[in-house]
């Protein structure tokens, strides 16, 4: 009898337009993002980069993950909430001449239940969309993009996360540009949740076009919150454009493949094509780990003579920041037989 019901119910909801029915596309006549796979390889070490809990090697660039491609990156800006286990920074690549942006976030239970301000219809995850505008994170990155363009010009900006922290680096970029008239803001994400219903996606698809969201064969994350087809309207949905890495065993032998995808966001041929299954698919991009050294910590360290170059609010959220182009002393964080540990 509860069957039954619950079959009654679904065919009358579905009679009820337009929240059932056929799947709503997001399409976008404007130019998207061209993938860059070199771009690409380099930023995944700057999000991978960002999860490493030694303050000092961090904001000084010494860290084990702060060479290879990243090599010579400048830290204009360290930012952590130790509140809600985040942390960002922003810096300036001479290579790529452009300013960096990278988030780190952890995971979030909340719902679809945030109008987007200034957005038509458009809802977006509370947890996410917290986690940068009502954070110590947004202040501490807004100010270092600004610093950091008064003293090097109008250089471009490329803003780049992993899982929560993609989702961090979105709404970002969509404050960069829309409440302070930043120019030539790229984007490039791995392994990054969805964060909004269609309307937003669309939104932001016009306002960001430059954005590439790079999944990887059948990782868990870019699957959440759930999609929907059958409730276009109200469920979350992926903007474009994604790029999915992905192999094909051929025997012996097993391909690697990279599929760029369409402009709908939610391409049913790309990682919608597979189960969102994997924990180990999400952790690895381009062969770089994308994880803390150990897994779901927020313990940080720093060397005490570090806190020169920044302050720490009562709430014990750390901002260490300085001038562009001045050096920083190298030191290790056992310098004078000391170390500042900070557990969230």
């Amino acid at each position: 009898m509860e069957q039954k019901s619950l079959i009654i119910l679904i065919i009358l909801t579905c009679l009820i337009p337009p929240s059932c029915g056929r799947e709503l596309l997001v399409t976008h006549k404007d130019k998207q993002a061209v993938y860059n796979r070199t771009l690409a390889t380099i930023l995944v070490e700057y999000a991978s980069a960002v999860y490493m809990s030694d303050l000092t090697e961090l904001f000084t660039w010494t860290c084990a993950r702060c060479g290879g491609l990243t090599k010579g990156f400048e830290v204009i800006e360290l930012v952590v909430d130790i509140q809600n286990c985040l942390q960002g920074f922003v810096g300036v690549a001479k290579d790529l001449n452009a300013i960096v942006i990278a988030f780190r976030g952890t995971q979030d239970n909340s719902d679809l239940d945030l109008k987007y301000p200034g957005m038509p219809n458009a809802m977006v995850h509370h947890g996410f969309y917290t986690a940068y505008h009502n954070t110590t994170i947004r202040p501490g990155i807004l100010y270092a993009v600004k610093k950091a363009k008064e003293f090097y010009g109008d250089l471009d900006i490329m803003v780049t996360g992993h899982s929560m922290g993609g989702a961090m680096s979105s709404f970002c970029a969509l404050d960069l540009t829309v409440n302070h008239e930043a120019k030539n803001v790229q984007v490039i994400t791995f392994g990054q949740p969805r964060i909004g219903n269609a309307a937003f996606a669309s939104y932001y698809g016009k306002l960001v076009p430059n954005t590439v969201r790079v999944t990887n064969e059948h990782d868990i994350v870019p699957h959440l919150p759930p999609y929907y087809s059958y409730f276009p309207r109200k469920t979350y949905h992926h903007f474009p454009r994604e790029v999915w890495l992905y192999n094909l065993g051929l025997g012996s032998v097993v391909y690697q493949f990279e599929k760029v995808c369409d402009g709908s966001g939610e391409d049913p041929d790309c990682s919608r094509s597979v189960t969102g299954s994997s924990i180990t698919d999400h952790l690895n991009y381009y062969g770089v780990d994308l994880t803390f050294i150990r897994w779901r910590s927020c313990r940080i360290v720093m060397n005490p003579r570090v806190e020169e170059y920044g302050k720490t609010d009562d709430k014990g959220n750390i901002v260490l920041s300085r001038d562009p182009a001045t050096l920083v002393p190298r030191m290790n964080t056992l310098s004078n037989g000391r170390e500042a540990t900070y557990n969230a």
